[in-house]
């Protein structure tokens, strides 16, 4: 099968990243295309197809070709049964839409990106590959939808779910996207009163974020500097090492939703110590410092929140009960968008 997975990359190194030059190297390049990894095509406002050979481009990724073991998960909650008109959200490569369109028809598909070039691109990949789904230029957030649909599958992580997908699909219709900042796949199907009701999947799944311009915000480096430079204003003693939060898919996912908002940072210094830092956009922030061949870490924190102690609490749920009752909780969703998860006497709403 021909897909436009294959489609130009970036690679990450020391100074940034930088562009591959794909027919340079075919057997690399199709290596690269057929397997189940996340190909990064864009950095900043940068598409690999406009960036210059081997010259380094800083910033943060903000499109890509999804590894396809993930793609096709969301694709299989969609519940794709023939004669369904699908909307894929989040075009990027055209790798999902090429999917769908083998499995449904591409008279049945319609993608849509926010950003034209993406569009413009995948269009033409597709035409070469004979496909021809219907391609919009729009912002799933906060555009209307291009018409009605008995299901939504999203390839972008929404911090809420928008009105107007649900305005958009049709009663009984289907809505898959993961959560922005989390780790969670939520599937929910539309009910009389215009709302939806679903869950959390077990299945692990996150995406970029949803975006309206060509890039992101910037990053938190002034904070960062102060969690670097200053002692804080709080010095404790953790009974726990230091832990990669964003690998831990259960506490990253209770964390962001109950502080959301939070930056992360890890890192290994000369000495061997493993250190990670929590940011805030209000300002707060927390350095944990874990010494090689120790099990505590040494912790500073300022501002007006104590991220890690929010951090802590988690890890004391997790430890106590097994797991966290992020993963398996019902989803219920207002017409207005109104998202509630909630497990075993805990909920939150987004």
């Amino acid at each position: 099968m021909s897909t436009p997975q294959g489609s130009p990359q970036f690679t990450p190194g020391p100074h940034g990243w930088t562009a591959v030059d794909g027919p340079s190297n075919e057997k690399v390049w199709a290596a690269a295309a057929y397997s189940d990894t996340t190909l990064v095509t864009r950095i900043g406002p940068v598409h690999a197809d406009h960036a210059e050979t081997g010259q380094p481009v800083t910033g943060h990724p903000t499109s890509s070709s999804t590894l396809p073991s993930l793609v096709v998960t969301m694709l299989r909650h969609g519940r794709l049964t023939p004669g369904v008109r699908l909307l894929d959200l989040a075009t990027g490569s055209g790798y999902s839409a090429t999917l769908t369109c083998q499995r449904l028809g591409d008279d049945l598909v319609t993608t849509l990106d926010v950003d034209p070039y993406l569009t413009q691109a995948a269009a033409e990949r597709l035409d070469r590959i004979g496909w021809h789904p219907v391609v919009v230029t729009a912002d799933a957030g906060d555009d209307d939808l291009p018409g009605t649909f008995d299901r939504i599958v999203s390839m972008v992580s929404m911090p809420r779910i928008p009105a107007t997908w649900l305005t958009a699909l049709t009663p009984g219709g289907r809505l898959v996207t993961t959560i922005a900042g989390t780790g969670l796949i939520v599937t929910a199907d539309k009910t009389e009163d215009g709302g939806a009701t679903g869950r959390v999947e077990w299945d692990r799944g996150s995406f970029m974020a949803t975006r309206a311009g060509d890039d992101y915000p910037p990053a938190l480096n002034e904070v960062f500097a102060k969690a670097v430079g200053q002692d804080g204003e709080e010095v404790t003693l953790s009974s726990f090492p230091v832990l990669d939060v964003m690998q831990a898919w259960e506490v990253y996912s209770m964390l962001s939703l109950t502080t959301p908002g939070i930056e992360h940072r890890t890192g290994t210094d000369d000495d061997g110590n493993r250190l990670t830092w929590m940011l805030h956009t209000d300002g707060s922030w927390a350095r944990a410092c874990t010494r090689p061949g120790e099990h505590t870490a040494t912790v500073h924190q300022s501002g007006p929140r104590r991220l890690y102690d929010d951090l802590e609490n988690i890890r004391c749920q997790w430890l106590e009960r097994g797991e966290l009752p992020v993963y398996g909780a019902r989803v219920t969703i207002t017409p207005d968008g109104e998202t509630t998860l909630s497990r075993d006497g805990w909920s939150v709403t987004l």
